[in-house]
């Protein structure tokens, strides 16, 4: 994952786009590049959990931190039945040490989107909206004591991650999909991205992620299969609600996400809303 890219028109197909995103160079926050310095600076301080619960807020790095532990697991299969689900458990794994070396001063969004605000708003927006959509789904997950309570908060955190390196990568492209949608409110995103990417960023993320082979319970409660399951559930939930509450409480799909919150914490819907400004 070396290379600087930048696309302007679309690619030919679903392949050609994972082949691409799969090489290119992978920004993150700019309090995450520089976090990482200052830790860097004084790495024998630094342990797995207070470095992971940094990066843990951070969606393109945990996405870098996990895709290179499954490439160490991998490697060292042997004794190892699965790839770490977790940033702090892919810490643990790889040691402080190595992970410093394997990563280095980091690219950060204004410097791959250097000139183009526009652009770099639309991947602020994804990225906090990703952010509040994991501590709502880990909120989900304690209220229902899931003792995968941190997996479902990662699978949260990186559920929107392919639309992520859209705005990093093509930004251009990714403006033409929200300019369709904000002219027509009532077109539905897998429709604006066929037509302009020729492919849906649903399928585009499940296909990195086998391309990474993260781990099968982060791909499983991140994909859309299985919508029933409890746990996938708890990442839709969140994400859905995110996004409808991005500007505001105000938006007319938000009594239906609390009915179906209400319904899965199994509470009245004034406690499930109580609950949910508790954790915003």
């Amino acid at each position: 994952m070396s290379d600087r890219l930048r696309l302007n028109a679309p690619l030919p197909s679903l392949d050609a786009w994972v082949e691409a995103f799969a090489k290119a160079e992978i920004p993150v926050l700019t309090e995450t590049a520089e976090a990482l310095e200052q830790m860097r600076a004084t790495e024998d301080d630094v342990d797995a959990n207070g470095l992971g619960e940094m990066i843990a807020t951070d969606p393109l790095m945990s996405l870098k931190v996990l895709a290179l532990a499954s490439e160490l697991k991998r490697s060292r299969s042997a004794g190892l039945r699965a790839a770490p689900e977790t940033v702090t458990a892919a810490l643990v794994l790889m040691g402080i040490t190595p992970f410093f070396r394997a990563f280095g001063p980091q690219p950060t969004m204004e410097e791959v989107l250097a000139g183009h605000d526009e652009a770099l708003l639309g991947l602020s927006r994804v990225m906090q909206r990703a952010e509040r959509a994991s501590r709502y789904a880990l909120a989900f997950a304690a209220h229902r004591a899931d003792p995968d309570a941190a997996v479902i908060h990662s699978a949260a955190l990186l559920h929107d991650f392919a639309e992520m390196l859209l705005w990093a990568h093509a930004p251009d492209l990714a403006l033409q999909i929200t300019t369709l949608q904000e002219a027509d409110r009532a077109l539905r995103s897998s429709v604006a991205q066929r037509q302009v990417l020729g492919i849906e960023l649903a399928d585009l993320e499940q296909a990195l992620m086998k391309r990474w082979q993260l781990p099968e319970l982060l791909m499983r409660i991140t994909g859309n299969k299985h919508e029933r399951d409890p746990q996938v559930r708890c990442v839709h939930l969140a994400v859905r609600l995110a996004r409808h509450t991005a500007r505001g409480w105000d938006d007319a799909a938000v009594p239906d996400d609390l009915h179906d919150i209400a319904e899965l914490l199994n509470l009245s819907q004034a406690h499930a809303l109580k609950l949910l400004h508790e954790f915003d």
